[in-house]
């Protein structure tokens, strides 16, 4: 029986041959194997090779080091496609310690099923390179490390910041990198090598809320088909008849990711002008009713709008409905927030090129008589423009992705803006959403524009970026598919010039070439690790100590910035004396 051999071919005329082990005077080197052209061995014979780990709160990428991909992409929640963990924590001790105890198990299972599944790899032979997001939080990290140590017993871990990996992919040192998650998006800027964490800046406006504006948009607009009660229905009923509105219970969290994944892209903005918005209201009205308020106002926006379940991902859990919301509501702020939205979806409708989607989905458990599936209709122009929620700024506590960009900038040294300005990165897994990045640039040039009178009616009556007026010419996106020419050389020059990786494996890729030049974050021992264990182990009665999850306290050698000194520019806290008292001058 012929088998197909695994092994990566060998380039066109160089045959193999069987080679003759050397050995190195005063070393323990052996020659390479055949079927490889460099010295290196391959991680699945040889253990030097690091596991790269790529722990997200839903998507984790794992592989060896000196790989081009990861070797396996998995959700961490599999059945349900929910996240591991969130920002929110509870605050009562037993819903923490639950909380707490539950997340333990998960991330547990999780890296076994990273060694035992994917790579096939001894962990106790194997280093580990940790990507680690900069707000992790530290109980979180502290569980990673005490699964790897204590269960798995691997050699030791090293923490590497997802930033700087993202940027050390794409063969650069000093840059400004955008992550555009499942929980939050998040601007870093980097200066050789070094990332800049005090002028870190983050928004909520990420895959997670992009999810639930899908879901409301989809409950408000969208339709269902419900499949016929008999053979005999499918045919001779009309499905214009059948259609009704979209029940909650059809829009799960995988429904709603196939949907987000497969369906939806990025267009190009719309001036909003007054015009726009008069001319796609309703007939008989009277346009001043359904004039575009101001984008400051949180209560007219589409985040807010979108706001209905958050913290809670799937609609099962949330008690919120957004229909129910907006048909029993009596007060006059809800009903001019309705008529804007209805106002925005017919400017939306009328300029959109995008076709209607059917879909199937399993119908509700009433609507279950053995006939089939349900049809979820999703109108084109939620396809297109479900994505504006995360360009959509003016929040003091929720900018957009543009607008965080802009802050992390404008916190930065003058002398470094044109620099981070003009090398500029965006990774994560939302920022693979078909046209987000010329988007993102579109909208870097739309906010530090220079005032006019149709713009003022949305802007804050002072002008923030200001400052970066200047810096228009020279942004530029390094790894943008479309790069705009510019009046700047550095921009030309970098605009578009990253490789082709995929923004959701930057981070992943960074450490694998990491790993490969034996380089990365602070690497945590196993040695070092079981030397700061709070509860000490009594050889004598052979007595071991089991401290539950949530009454661990993180340990001192889990690498944290926020524990660490302050900047450089910051001037030393010196305590003042005391002035001596008058009588003891006149002594």
């Amino acid at each position: 029986m012929s088998t197909v051999s695994s092994t990566p071919r060998t380039k066109t005329g160089i045959t193999p041959a069987t080679p003759t082990t050397t050995r190195v005077t005063g070393s323990h080197v052996l020659q390479a194997s055949p079927h490889y052209t460099t010295t290196r061995r391959h991680s699945l014979y040889g253990t030097e090779d690091r596991v790269v780990i790529d722990p997200g709160s839903r998507i984790w990428k794992v592989g060896f080091s000196g790989e081009g991909k990861p070797r396996d992409v998995f959700y961490a929640d599999a059945k349900n496609y929910g996240s591991l963990w969130s920002w929110n924590r509870a605050t009562d001790p037993t819903e923490k310690a639950e909380q707490d105890n539950m997340l333990e198990i998960n991330l547990e299972r999780c890296m076994r099923s990273v060694f035992h599944e994917s790579l096939l790899a001894e962990p106790k032979a194997r280093k580990v390179i940790l990507v680690e997001h900069p707000l992790m939080p530290l109980y979180i990290k502290d569980m990673l490390a005490h699964i790897l140590f204590s269960n798995l017993q691997v050699p030791s871990i090293s923490f590497a910041s997802s930033h700087l990996l993202s940027l050390l992919s794409v063969g650069r040192i000093t840059g400004l990198v955008l992550d555009c998650g499942h929980l939050e998006s998040t601007a870093l800027p980097i200066f050789a090598a070094r990332p800049l964490f005090p002028q870190l800046r983050t928004t909520p406006l990420a895959g997670s809320r992009f999810s639930s504006h899908i879901r409301a948009l989809l409950l408000l607009f969208g339709s269902y088909l419900p499949p016929p009660t008999t053979l005999s229905a499918a045919v001779n009923v009309p499905a214009a008849n059948r259609t009704t509105r979209v029940p909650q219970e059809i829009l799960t969290d995988a429904v709603i990711e196939n949907i987000k994944t497969r369906c939806c892209f990025v267009s190009d903005a719309l001036e909003s002008s007054l015009s726009d918005v008069r001319a796609s209201s309703p007939a008989g009205d009277d346009p001043s009713d359904h004039e575009p308020p101001p984008s400051s106002d949180p209560a007219m926006s589409e985040s807010e709008f979108s706001r209905g379940s958050l913290g809670q991902e799937s609609a099962a859990e949330s008690e919120f409905s957004i229909i129910s919301h907006l048909t029993h509501s009596t007060s006059s702020g809800e009903a001019s927030s309705e008529k804007h939205i209805q106002v925005l979806a017919n400017m939306y409708i009328r300029h959109s090129t995008a076709t209607n989607l059917h879909i199937r989905v399993v119908p509700p458990v009433s609507q279950q008589t053995g006939t089939g599936r349900g049809t979820l209709i999703i109108p084109g122009w939620v396809r297109e423009r479900a994505a504006e929620v995360l360009f959509e700024g003016g929040d003091v506590d929720e900018s957009s992705v543009a607008e965080v960009i802009l802050d992390a900038l404008l916190k930065v040294p003058l002398d470094l803006r044109k620099t981070m300005a003009s090398s500029i990165l965006i990774t994560g897994g939302t920022a693979m959403l078909p046209g987000f990045i010329p988007r993102l640039h579109t909208e870097l040039l739309r906010a530090t524009a220079p005032l006019n009178i149709l713009s003022t009616r949305s802007r804050p009556t002072y002008d923030r970026y200001a400052s970066l007026r200047p810096l228009i010419p020279h942004f530029a996106i390094l790894n943008n598919p479309t790069p705009v020419p510019s009046s700047s050389a550095r921009a030309n020059v970098n605009a578009g010039k990253a490789p082709a990786f995929t923004p959701a494996t930057m981070a992943w890729v960074g450490g694998s070439l990491a790993g490969a030049l034996k380089t990365g974050g602070v690497e945590v021992a196993r040695e070092k690790w079981d030397e700061s264990d709070p509860s000490q182990i009594d050889q004598d009665d052979d007595v071991i100590m089991v401290i539950p999850a949530s009454e661990r306290i993180p340990r001192n050698v889990i690498p944290d910035w926020t524990r660490g000194l302050l900047p450089a520019g910051a001037p030393p806290a010196v305590a003042l004396k005391p002035l001596p008292s008058p009588q003891a001058v006149g002594a």
